[in-house]
């Protein structure tokens, strides 16, 4: 379930379109729009403008990404207006971002309460031998569990960092049992519970990026 990219809507500024990127994209931009205040954003031949990070990024490269992170659903005319460029280079810099994978994808945040999701879980998994193809094995069975939401190889004790959503406990409990103790290469696990968020899915901090 996806939210619409700006990246598909941006050559129309319509607000409508498909999660496929904006390379699929088929419309052609403007320099110009209707949304208020475009008209007074950095006119399309000066796209360029602006000091560069060590990653490449100018400020208007930094404003998209943080403005996206708070409201993927933006149409490129208000994404425009928000960052203080005309439509045409946001839209050319959205498709860029895009294109060299600073922007990875495009979704919608779903509350795992309404869909009876109560049970988050941290699992700490111990591999039973720590070498290449072993690990590549047990990392390919993981991928493929839709209950293992994130996964981290940490370092100290343990092999591996799982977040597992569950309905309720007897529901994890036999996942453990049943799925998680007999991946391959793995010797045991040790579980901790969720007794509430205080934060979750937060943006990247990009503060470091606009020095």
């Amino acid at each position: 379930m996806g939210a619409d990219s700006p990246g598909s809507r941006i050559a129309s500024g319509t607000g409508t379109g498909t999660v496929t990127g904006v390379g699929a994209s088929s419309g052609t931009s403007s320099g110009t729009s209707s949304s208020p205040g475009v008209g007074k954003g950095i006119s399309a031949d000066m796209d360029d403008i602006g000091g560069t990070t060590a990653t490449g990024l100018d400020r208007y490269d930094v404003a998209i990404l943080a403005a996206l992170q708070k409201e993927a659903r933006l149409s490129n005319a208000e994404l425009a207006a928000r960052i203080g460029l005309s439509a045409a280079p946001t839209w050319r810099r959205v498709r860029r971002l895009e294109e060299q994978g600073f922007i990875t994808g495009y979704r919608a945040e779903i509350d795992r309460r309404k869909l009876g999701l109560g049970v988050l879980a941290f699992v700490r998994v111990d591999a039973d031998r720590n070498n290449g193809a072993a690990t590549r094995e047990l990392e390919q069975a993981i991928r493929a569990l839709p209950e293992v939401i994130a996964c981290h190889y940490i370092s100290g004790a343990g092999t591996f960092e799982l977040q597992v959503m569950a309905t309720d406990l007897d529901a994890f409990s036999r996942f453990s049992i049943d799925t998680l103790l007999n991946l391959p290469n793995v010797k045991d696990i040790h579980t901790s519970f969720s007794l509430g968020e205080v934060k979750a899915g937060g943006a990247l901090p990009l503060g470091h990026l606009r020095r």
